[in-house]
Formats: C-alpha cells, structure tokens, sequence
C-alpha cells in the first residue's frame, strides 16, 4: 500500500479561460504516450477537439465546461489528472475538483500574465493548502519579459516564483530551456525542435552551457543572467516552502508546440506531494493506510449518449479499493455496491479493478450520491461537506407543456443533485416554478440544452432581477420576506438563502435590521 501511494500524483491544472489548459491535458497525455497525436486547439473548424472535452457545448465554443478525469503512467508513477472547467462560469466545479487534488498547476498566459479567474482560483488553492506549480504558457508567442512576469507573481498573490527552468529566447522566439542548479548556475540547454502543427512529441537536443553559450550566442547570455539575478534574489527552489505554499516552481512552456511539458510532467513527478491523510468532519485524520473511504467530488450525467447513466467521480482517501466491494453511503448509512467502476479518458471508459489513494474513480449510475458525500468501510468516518458557490445569477423555469410536468421534476432534481446549478423553493412560488441559482449564465444554457436533449422537456426561463445571495436563518427570514426587493428561499441542503437586487438594498437592510443573520457564501459578492 505504502509503495502504491508513493506512486500517486493527482494534480489539476488552473487557468483563466484561453490560456491553453486543454490544450496542455492533452500534450500531457501526448507526452505519456496515452494518445498517439495531439488533436489541435478543438472548437476550430474541421480539427479535433481536444479529448477531454465530450460535451457538445464544449466542442461547439472550443470551451471546457465539465470537469473530467484522465489517469495515465510515466516513468514509475501513476498520474491523476483531473481536468477542470476554464470558463468563470464554472467556478463551482473547480471549487469541487481542487477538494479532490494534492496540488494545482497554475497556466499563467505569457501575454497576458495573472487575469481575475487565475487569481480566484489560486486563493481556493491557497485555502485549501494545496501547492501549486506554475507553468508560463504560450511562449511561442509575442508576450511578456520573464522576469516581469515573476514579479506579478510576486505582488499580486504574494507567491514567491522559484524557475526551474528559463526560457531561452524571447517570447514569441521560443528556442530552449536553461536549467537552473544550486545558486542559479546554468545546468543544461534543452533545445526543442518544431513539429507540424505540434501533433507530435517536440524533440530535444541536450547541450552544456558551454556548448550552449556558442549555439545561442545572442540569447544564452541574457538566460544565464537572469538566472543569476534571480538566485541573488533568493529565488531558489526549496522543497519545504513549496509544500507550505510560500513558493511556486516555475516552468516557460508551450502546450501547442509541446515545449517544456515533459519537464513539467518531470517537475510534477519529483516535486508534488504524494497522497497524504485527510481531516475528517470530527477533526481527526485518515490516513492513507487506514480502511477503504473516498469522497465524492463530482457528479455527471450524460457523458455516455448510449446509457444516459450517471457517474459520480470519487477521490480515494485511503485504503485499496476493489471492484464489487460493498462500501456504507456515509450520509444514508446505507451499503452501496461498487460493480461498475470506470476510470474516464473523455468519452472512453476502462473498467478498474483495483484503486489506491489518490486515484480518482467513476461509479456508474450512483443515483444517491452527491458532492461532498463520503463511502466507507469498516471504520466509520465522514469527511467535511463541499461549500456552494455564492450564486450571482437566478432565473424560474417552466416547462413549456404541463403534460411533461413529471420528467420536469425529474429532470430538476437530477440536475441539482449534481450541482450543475442551485436549486432554490418558497411557498409563494411553488414547485412548479423553481428558482436555478447559477455562479454564471452559462450554466442555464448547460440547464437549457440538457433539458431537451436528455429528457425531452422544452422550458423557458425568466431571469430575475437578484445579484447578491446570503445565507440567513429561520429567525430573520420572516422580517426578511417583508423587505420590498428581497425574498428568501430554501436550497435543497435546507439552508436558507435571502436574495438581493444589489449591494446598495443590502446595505440598507443591513443598516435598518442589523440583529438579522446575512452571512457571505464561498466566493460571495460584497
């Protein structure tokens, strides 16, 4: 078990959407050999979309907006990588995927450097104490001075960046990568060959910084240097500030071109922490050689047209897990057998037999199960809920014929249960007009589009004038409901959320009331 785990490295990768997240899952599994071409940037007519992209919307707008699991070997480990959504809009999901992983990498646009999304999601990072590598992005192209870079790394989110690697050539001249030694002493010239359309592996040529020095005479000598500055800056690379997430390692790359990625797979193999135990809800640990339990992080339906079935993905926290063994539903006490379990390349499904911690697992038509649910054997133990996402968005829907009234519900429940969106009830509104809650928009066209495309149901929706959510209790909710431009529902995990046109009626109500419980949700507006 011990040596199993040693073996584990289950990562994810964090982004602003269009810094080429996608495109470096799949040269990562290029590189891995789990793939033989990499299919280029997807949404682009007549080209492949990117493998771990299946939904339709997805490939439609060349955008991620579901988080999938791809494991894969390379050299002696086992690599988890669990894609996350790019886009705002899908903040939730990402929330949920960083619950599930041992470290993040950070993709960082070399023209654009840190933008609002990258920078949301690095303090979710941060307050989950995951460790995180960076990796600058496409160097290929007209961008930013290096060290410019590492210094709004710097500033902005106080992360101390620690290069591995350099880059050799200016943006948009991406020749090679120096490799940094103790003190900043240049180590080695990595020099990478393009190759068509950057569907293959990029080769590379090994030189000396000598040999280095002669090739690249004009470029070589502006790496070495700031190589040295760096070092002089304390910008060295040490393994226990990483761990605490006081440092970052940085590595120049280009997904497209597949420049740099084996280094960052070699960075991650070496460097990210192994599975490690987990805080239970009482406060104590599970370790990793303790019986089976796992956490569900995810759920989604759709993925195979074919079945229609539903899969709920599952971190192991520790123990070895077997296909068919009969775990206990933490939240039901309920034995919830374990016959179909999948590991999930995009749409390609492989039947897993055995699991470790830190692999991630798909369970096939797991209808109890929910985000943040624990399963468990022998020891009892529950591992702490998911929070939602603050919602800045809310519309009714309807369905457009009351003959399909009972798919409607069925279809509403399925959807919030794998928290696609938020589903929101009060008396004054009925059941038949519940109210969706969504970090952004794009989530009511996911709504939309599986609503007739799964279950046959075509609805409507009318978008209310609300902006501001905050949680409150059943003391205050009456007071609340008498406020003119506020109204309070019920979220189907009970809590009570109050709904506010904007910060100003907030502010009033807060002003004019202020005994009434108005608490901020995860991630919540002020």
């Amino acid at each position: 078990m011990a040596d199993q785990v040693a073996r584990r490295r289950t990562f994810a990768v964090i982004s602003h959407p269009d810094a080429g997240k996608s495109t470096l899952t799949e040269a990562l599994a290029l590189h891995a050999k789990v793939i033989s071409e990499a299919g280029a940037i997807h949404g682009k007519a007549g080209r492949k979309s990117t493998v771990s992209d299946w939904m339709e919307m997805e490939k439609a707008r060349g955008i991620s907006v579901s988080s999938t699991a791809l494991q894969f070997e390379y050299g002696d480990c086992v690599i988890n990588l669990v894609d996350t959504p790019g886009h705002s809009d899908f903040s939730e999901d990402t929330y949920r995927v960083l619950t599930a992983v041992d470290a993040a990498v950070m993709l960082i646009d070399a023209a654009k450097g840190l933008e609002p999304q990258t920078l949301k999601l690095f303090q979710v990072a941060r307050d989950r104490g995951i460790p995180v590598i960076t990796v600058i992005n496409k160097w290929d192209r007209p961008g930013r001075a290096p060290l410019e870079l590492l210094d709004e790394i710097l500033e902005r989110i106080g992360l101390t960046p620690t290069p591995l690697f350099l880059p050799v050539g200016i943006a948009g001249d991406f020749r090679g990568l120096l490799r940094r030694g103790e003190e900043g002493a240049a180590t080695e010239y990595i020099h990478f060959t393009r190759t068509a359309g950057g569907a293959t592996i990029a080769p590379e040529e090994h030189y000396t910084p000598e040999q280095a020095a002669e090739r690249e005479t004009d470029v070589w000598e502006t790496a070495a240097e700031e190589s040295e500055l760096l070092s002089a800056a304390g910008q060295d690379h040490d393994q226990e500030m990483f761990l605490a997430g006081q440092t970052s390692p940085v590595i120049y790359a280009s997904a497209m071109l597949n420049f740099g990625v084996r280094q960052i797979l070699e960075t991650l193999i070496e460097l990210a922490p192994a599975p490690r135990a987990r805080k239970d809800v009482n406060g104590g640990e599970r370790g990793t050689g303790d019986p089976f339990s796992a956490v569900i992080f995810k759920v989604q339906a759709g993925m195979d047209t074919a079945h229609r079935d539903r899969l709920a993905f599952m971190r192991i926290v520790s123990g070895e897990f077997e296909r068919g063994m009969v775990v206990t539903h933490a939240q039901t006490g309920r034995p919830f057998a374990t016959k179909y379990a999948l590991t999930v390349f995009g749409r390609e499904r492989t039947t897993v037999d055995t699991a470790y911690p830190g692999d991630v697992v798909g369970l096939v038509n797991a209808t109890a199960l929910a985000p943040g649910h624990t399963l468990f054997v022998d020891k009892k133990v529950e591992f702490p809920p998911i929070p939602s996402f603050s919602p800045e968005h809310f519309a009714v829907l309807r369905a457009q014929s009351a003959g399909k009234y009972k798919q409607f519900r069925k279809a509403i429940d399925q959807l919030d249960s794998e928290g696609v969106v938020q589903v929101l009830r009060n008396d004054a509104r009925g059941d038949a007009a519940p109210v969706l809650a969504a970090v952004g928009p794009m989530q009511f066209e996911v709504v939309s589009a599986r609503m007739i495309g799964e279950y046959n149901v075509e609805t409507t929706m009318d978008h209310l004038p609300y902006q501001i959510a905050r949680r409150t209790d059943a003391e205050s909710a009456p007071e609340l409901s008498r406020q003119r431009g506020v109204e309070v529902f019920t979220r189907t995990d009970g809590v009570l959320l109050a709904l506010f046109g904007d910060k100003w009626k907030l502010a009033y109500v807060q002003k004019e009331h202020p005994t009434l419980t108005l608490e901020t949700l995860v991630a919540g507006a002020e």
